[in-house]
């Protein structure tokens, strides 16, 4: 029996809270049932990445926010063991699962590398033999910074820098809770390659081609990848950097990969998505004083959402309904990061980011916000959580996703 106490070096979770990542599960829940329906959604969905932010807020909304679709979520997670006790993901997948099986929908759970040709197999086969034998979704919303070469086996590592020159700004030490000067510095050619090959299309596109190979995707399958582009004040660190290079490259896998399902009337896009606290997100150089004023901002105009609000409306007002066909912009990228980029969000965005500085951050922006949505996705500070009760470790070990 244990208490479980958060563990937080620099902007990395070290430990996550079972109960509380209960508690997180169902109160996403609790809100998609509460919002707009998704009406006409998706009933046999696979979800690539879906043990945590905009993939698990997927898998949420299009269970129990109207579509009750059945799921199979991949994700590359912990359990407990002598080395700790596990990551939030691996308790996220089991109580997920287990909220749906309630539910009477299927949620099955593959834990292991999405790369790999095994996990591919075994979710094929699990498709044809459990699943009903055809997909009319795919979701895919991995976030990792290392990719193998599905050839040699070699590690493409992705780096989060600029192109051109150097950038200098401030970022947000949440272990400290202070704010440093951070200089980000200029990628080489080998790496804005190889932080496109793991961050670009190219494995959504490979996840398409072998699910299209073995005649597992229905008729009219729709696909999905997650992106983000920001303000024109997030640029030099991440649209005209290698981040946004490779989401360029997912962009124009989307247009590849739509023109390809089209033989089965089928669509691929690509949603992006706001500025959000995310286990990614958290890792960008000199972007977390934007989110701080851009959370203040949207909050004091009634326009903040995350990731669970982004997700219900994606699906329940853009992707599925009464529509014709799926609004997007004149990319072809469907904009639900629409009320973050609003001319008087931004401007009042622009003004208070200037005002940030080292020793007023906490006060001026929304640092509070920044940091409880930080914790929450370990399972920390969420409101009803007894964290002084003591935790069974054994019983925790005996859980499987």
């Amino acid at each position: 029996m244990m208490i479980i106490k958060p563990v937080v070096k620099g902007v990395v979770a070290r430990n996550a809270h079972p109960t509380g990542c209960r508690q997180a599960i169902i109160n996403q829940i609790d809100y998609v049932k509460a919002e707009k329906p998704i009406v006409n959604g998706a009933k046999k969905v696979l979800i690539l990445g879906a043990s945590s932010g905009f993939g698990l807020a997927s898998r949420i909304s299009l269970a129990f926010g109207g579509a009750a679709a059945d799921t199979i979520g991949v994700s590359f997670e912990r359990g407990p063991s002598e080395k700790g006790i596990g990551t939030a993901g691996w308790y996220n997948n089991i109580f997920f699962r287990e909220e749906a099986e309630k539910q009477g929908l299927i949620a099955k759970n593959f834990v292991g590398d999405a790369f790999s040709p095994q996990t591919r197999e075994q979710v094929i086969d699990y498709i044809k033999s459990e699943f009903g034998g055809k997909l009319d979704l795919v979701i895919y919303s991995l976030a990792t910074g290392v990719r193998p070469d599905p050839v040699t086996g070699e590690l493409w590592r992705s780096s989060i820098k600029t192109i051109g020159e150097p950038v200098t700004g401030p970022t947000i030490n949440i272990e400290t809770d202070t704010m440093e000067q951070m200089t980000v510095g200029t990628a080489t050619d080998e790496e804005i390659d190889a932080t496109e090959k793991v961050m670009g299309g190219d494995d959504w596109a490979s996840w398409i081609e072998i699910l299209s190979e073995a005649d597992v995707l229905d008729k009219g399958c729709k696909t999905l990848a997650y992106s983000y582009i920001g303000a024109k004040s997030t640029y030099p660190i991440y649209h005209q950097g290698t981040l946004g290079r490779a989401k360029t490259h997912l962009h124009a896998t989307g247009d590849m990969l739509n023109h390809k399902l089209a033989k089965i009337g089928g669509t691929a896009h690509v949603s992006v998505c706001k500025a959000l606290v995310t286990k990614a997100s958290v890792y960008i150089p000199a972007f977390s004083p934007y989110i701080l004023a851009l959370y203040k901002v949207m909050k004091e105009k009634g326009l903040h959402e995350g990731c669970i609000e982004q997700m219900q409306r994606l699906f329940a007002q853009r992707v599925y309904g009464d529509k014709s066909a799926i609004p997007v912009d004149n990319q072809r990228l469907i904009r639900i990061d629409d009320w973050e980029l609003d001319a008087g969000v931004q401007n009042e965005v622009d003004k208070l980011i200037a005002k940030i500085a080292p020793d007023n951050f906490a006060l001026i922006g929304d640092y509070q916000g920044y940091k409880t949505d930080f914790m929450q996705l370990n399972g920390f500070d969420l409101p009803g959580v007894d964290y002084q009760a003591r935790v069974d470790f054994d019983s925790l070990c005996q859980l499987q996703p």
